[in-house]
């Protein structure tokens, strides 16, 4: 039964989340607290990982959530639940492909689902940086102490490097931005930015 819930969880992600990787994080957070099959601290981890693994974010984050539910068919099942809506998606459009094409209706779908998954990545972003550089639960204790506490001030501070050195810097702006996730992954690890 595990195994059917995992799938048809991922289809409902897979055939609404519209924009990409990103757009599925609204959809997970939701899971998170439907299921409860991963908290929104294992939620923010998962996709620290995903991003710095080959692969789209939102497969990646699939297979993990299936695996740590039920192991590798538990992964096989959310992955595939994922990918299905799309693989059907593409085999009906790719039927009428032709009547499609100059559809003036269909074009003006498509512009409107533009702003959609806009809205989606830009709240799933904010979302992420929230759960990165803000301690939330802080915020419970008021008082100064709050707002001092509100912040992850390692973080904070790997962040601000981290821009810098990606856009203002001459000398590194231009490396690869897998160097920049590779040395963020590096500091984590050694300072423990996620304990902190």
């Amino acid at each position: 039964m595990i195994y059917l819930q995992l799938f048809y969880e991922f289809f409902k992600t897979g055939l609404f989340a519209v924009g990409g990787g990103l757009a599925t994080l609204p959809f997970l957070y939701d899971m998170s607290a439907k299921t409860g099959w991963f908290t929104e601290a294992d939620l923010t981890s998962m996709i620290a990982v995903s991003e710095s693994t080959p692969g789209p974010l939102g497969v990646n984050m699939a297979t993990y959530v299936g695996y740590i539910t039920a192991k590798v068919p538990g992964a096989l099942a959310a992955t595939l639940g994922l990918v299905t809506p799309s693989i059907l998606v593409i085999l009906l459009i790719a039927c009428f492909l032709k009547s499609f094409r100059n559809n003036r209706y269909v074009e003006s779908a498509f512009y409107g689902l533009r702003s959609a998954s806009t809205a989606m990545i830009t709240a799933s972003g904010l979302s992420v940086m929230a759960g990165a550089l803000l301690h939330t639960g802080a915020l419970a204790a008021g008082g100064i102490e709050a707002v001092r506490g509100l912040f992850n001030w390692p973080a904070v501070a790997l962040a601000a490097v981290v821009y810098l050195l990606s856009t203002q810097v001459k000398w590194t702006k231009g490396l690869h931005p897998i160097l920049f996730i590779a040395f963020s992954a590096v500091i984590g690890v050694v300072f423990r930015f996620a304990g902190v």
